[in-house]
């Protein structure tokens, strides 16, 4: 440890910035963002705050404040090379000369042994995933919550792990160089990064300001100065390499990014991950805008790809880089168009950057909106409160006007006014349908024809426009809308028009009535219109319209519509992970025999981080026989066969219950865990690449009936005990009560002794005072009634927020996750039934599982919405979907 210590340190030394010596220990801030200025620290942590299990600290018990004070204290993760520590405890770091993966290189240096090569960054783990390097073997986890042995040492730039012992990591590792790992060609390299000295000016040195964020303001000191910044990208030739840059938008799909944001620093250079929230993404484009073959990751919604198609069009950066999607926000057509799917669920990101890396570019028009107002509206109708001009002079999906308009105005105000409200992308959804319906029922739209003129290509189709009578007029540029409907039709249908493309420089104009708009959710279309390059549309009132969903209530205007220019994209192409022998003169065989088998949403979140227990917990459906190169939707179609046959079998059995309409495909081979595949995707993935010799889906409305002993967010901790070969499934009951039959209780019996008695009845009745004392006089927190309810159970009960907190601070982490036995519910259950916000958010923040089931197959986000509270229901949701990408992040440092 010392050697790697001494190790870092050496290469961290560069040269001295006079600025840190103005900074004293007491004045250095805690950063959870990259750092920009002239006085940023070279190697300087990252810091989030965590609520990982255990009491370690990276510092050691030696240095750590904690064990000091002999009190618990907060701690803080960091997002680049994962090392945790108590916050009081990140000054102490230094002392032991431990410093993050530098994400920069001094300029102007006079060490000339300064290395331009990158070295490995070594961090000591007390878990790690993956096998040894040098002996091939796996690393023995210390399940034990206050297990503090270090078992690997792994770099945080590849992410090569060793054994920690001499015999497997040996003294000439501490030298090598880094390869970067598997990510090296869209990892750009610290070396490129160099930071430059401030031209010294000694009679205006005294005057000058530090400066403290990203974003510059333009200096009139001088053109010299004014064009000084304290980085610049240095890029070395290299051809193979295809450098990313990643823009966050962390408000995008029920705040999602937050999680994203640290996920990219610990896979890439931290500063190549930008949250848009911090000023855009102008000024990491015009830094990055010389290096070549550069691509651009966009996670958030489709407004978030347009601001940054719009900030290249402004740069004029040429060629410009195509900009990939991970799509965040509701809708999300054009990351639908190109195969990225309709929204993040849990893909591994390190999946994701292959993709954004193997993907192929392609064109995507993008059109003009300009506005004039219409001289020959008439005075009367003027409506006070409409804009004269549109949100957006550009657009890349879709612009519309209408009913569709109407309703997105009416969620955009409401957001506006209440934002708290919208937070998740399920209840934003919810809204639209519910404004929808609304504005279906009192026809706002239905005179629409009466005051639009529509002129394509210079034909007037007004005539036919009165003719249909249409209460909502979409003018398309890629083949999704509204959360992926097609309402141009499916290519097979078009006969008196060219198939759909959104690289032809035309632009699809289609009418819709109230019941074609209700049938696109069930495949139909529109009335297709035409296909132009130039539109003119002139309204003689104030209608609501949309431009790529920013909507407003534009006047009467005269709107000419052209095309603008061709944004590069990168779109998701169907891949094979593994490459056939050369010698090999059948490298996908003719034909696939393939066992197909169905996990529950229960089993899945809680097994997996652990693919042998959830095999084991799967249910076989039967077998299918498709040709070797099938994809995913030709075996979808063959899976719907299989359970058409089953119905006609006897006897009926577990395996013969139907799948219900939602289920999809899970990849069991290409990651460290399972994960979902959207449906959308399912064309884009080869059998062979997510499956060995058993296919597995996820049928989300089977439910086990046994309650699973073990938290979700502990997988390694879970017992073959969990899983019994006598697993009894139920579809989940709209009704609250329990299954009539009893279930499986897996958990071990508990004797109740007498004496803890007073414990829980303190619970009861809310005596905190007495509770405290009972507790500090020897009683057991973690003992239970005779049905299994422990004393949280009964805290929340009571609804005492002074018990609640005593015990999630003094009992083990364990009890949070706790089930009685009657239905199966923990704590969070219960309090989310009762509607106990805080108690609910002290419970969360500690760290309980929000995707745990009761044998109802409920979680608690689905008991606060049969509790009619949507609010916490909406906060519970927002956090059960930030848990579940936070598993991802297995690694946690001693």
């Amino acid at each position: 440890r010392k050697a790697i210590a001494k190790s870092s340190l050496q290469h961290m030394v560069a040269q001295p910035n006079p600025a840190l010596a103005l900074r004293s220990d007491s004045e250095r801030q805690i950063r959870s963002t990259v750092d920009w200025s002239e006085a940023a620290v070279y190697g300087e942590h990252i810091w989030f705050e965590t609520n990982v299990s255990g009491d370690f600290c990276y510092v050691g018990d030696q240095n750590c404040m904690a064990k000091l004070l002999q009190k618990p204290l907060s701690r803080r993760k960091c997002a680049a090379c994962k090392i945790v520590v108590h916050t009081p405890c990140i000054e102490q770091l230094e002392k032991i000369n431990f410093r993050c993966k530098p994400s920069f290189r001094e300029s102007g240096s006079r060490n000339i042994r300064e290395p331009i090569v990158v070295r490995h960054h070594w961090v000591h783990r007390r878990r790690q995933e993956g096998k040894c390097r040098q002996c091939g073997k796996g690393f023995q986890q210390k399940f034990a919550f206050h297990s503090k042995e270090i078992v690997a040492i792994s770099c945080s730039w590849c992410k090569q792990a060793y054994h920690s012992k001499v015999s497997c990591f040996m003294l000439q590792h501490i030298e090598e160089p880094c390869s970067l790992g598997a990510h090296a060609a869209v990892v750009v390299p610290p070396t490129w990064i160099l930071r430059v000295r401030r031209p010294q000016n000694p009679l205006k040195s005294s005057k000058k300001k530090k400066r403290t964020s990203f974003k510059r303001k333009s200096s009139k000191k001088g053109a010299e100065e004014g064009r000084w910044k304290p980085f610049v990208i240095k890029p070395m030739p290299a051809p193979l390499m295809k450098p990313l840059l990643v823009f966050v938008n962390p408000k995008s799909g029920g705040n999602q990014g937050a999680k994203i944001i640290q996920s990219f620093m610990w896979y890439l250079n931290p500063r190549q991950v930008f949250d848009l929230s911090q000023g855009g993404p102008k000024e990491a484009l015009e830094l990055y805008r010389k290096v070549h073959n550069l691509r651009i990751l966009a996670c958030g919604g489709d407004g978030t790809v347009g601001w940054i198609l719009s900030i290249l069009d402004q740069l004029r950066i040429n060629p410009p880089p195509p900009v990939a999607i991970l799509p965040l926000g509701t809708g999300n057509d054009l990351a639908r168009t190109l195969n990225w799917g309709g929204g993040y669920t849990d893909e591994p990101l390190s999946k994701i950057l292959s993709h954004v890396e193997d993907g192929n570019i392609v064109q995507l028009d993008r059109w003009n909106l300009h506005v004039e107002p219409n001289p020959d509206a008439n005075p009367e109708e003027k409506d006070e409160a409409a804009a004269d001009k549109l949100p957006l002079d550009v657009f890349n999906n879709y612009f519309s006007l209408g009913f569709d308009a109407r309703v997105t105005l009416e969620f955009h105000e409401s957001r506006e006014a209440n934002p708290e409200k919208f937070n998740s992308r399920f209840r934003n959804k919810m809204f639209y349908a519910g404004t929808a319906f609304s504005d279906f029922l009192t026809g706002s739209s239905k005179d629409l024809a009466k005051h639009v003129r529509l002129v394509c290509d210079g034909t007037d189709l007004t005539s036919k426009i009165q003719d249909l009578k249409p209460q909502c007029l979409v003018f398309l540029n890629i083949p999704r809308y509204c959360a992926g409907t097609m309402p141009w039709g499916n290519p097979g249908e078009h006969h008196d028009f060219e198939p759909q493309r959104h690289d032809d420089g035309c632009i699809e104009v289609i009418g819709f009535t109230m019941t074609s708009l209700a049938a696109l959710q069930v495949g139909g279309h529109g009335e297709r219109l035409c296909q132009c390059r130039q539109v003119v549309l002139t309204t003689s009132k104030a209608i609501p319209m949309q431009v790529d969903g920013e909507p407003c209530k534009l006047a009467a205007s005269c709107i000419h519509i052209s095309l603008r220019n061709q944004a590069n994209m990168v779109q998701k192409t169907k891949r094979r992970n593994s490459m056939p022998l050369l010698n090999d003169q059948q490298p996908v065989p003719e034909r696939l025999r393939i066992r197909v088998s169905r996990i529950s949403m229960r089993d899945y979140e809680a097994l997996n981080y652990d693919k042998e227990k959830l095999k084991e917990a799967s249910v076989p459906l039967g077998i299918i026989v498709v040709p070797g190169d099938s994809d995913l939707e030709l075996c979808r179609t063959q899976i719907e066969k299989l359970q058409e046959e089953g119905d006609g079998a006897k006897p009926k059995t577990l395996s013969f219950q139907k799948l219900s309409p939602k289920w999809c495909f899970l990849d069991s081979t290409t990651a460290d865990r399972f994960y979902r595949i959207d449906r959308a995707q399912e064309h884009l993935n080869y059998v062979t690449e997510i499956s060995q010799d058993e296919l597995y889906v996820l049928d989300p409305e089977l439910v086990v009936t046994q309650t699973v002993s073990t938290s979700p967010a502990m997988p390694d901790l879970v017992d073959s005990s969990a899983t019994p070969p006598g697993h009894h499934f139920a579809f989940p009951s709209s009704s609250s009560s329990p299954p009539s039959s009893p279930a499986l209780s897996t958990e071990p019996e508990r004797c109740l002794p007498h004496k803890d008695d007073l414990l829980i009845e303190a619970a009861k009745s809310g005596n905190f005072s007495k509770f405290q004392e009972l507790h500090q006089a020897g009683r057991d927190l973690m003992v239970r009634d005779s049905s299994g309810q422990t004393v949280l159970h009964h805290a929340v009960k009571s609804g005492s927020k002074d018990i609640v907190k005593y015990i999630i601070e003094n009992a083990p982490s364990e009890i949070l996750d706790a089930t009685e036995e009657e239905n199966g519910e923990t704590s969070l259950h219960q309090a989310a039934a009762l509607r106990q916000r805080t108690i609910c958010h002290y419970i969360v923040e500690a760290g309980a599982s929000l995707m745990k089931t009761d044998l109802q197959g409920d979680t608690p986000k689905h008991r606060a919405e049969k509790a009619n509270d949507p609010d916490l229901a909406a906060y519970l949701e927002n956090r059960q979907h930030y848990q579940m990408i936070q598993r991802e992040d297995q690694e946690t440092a001693v």
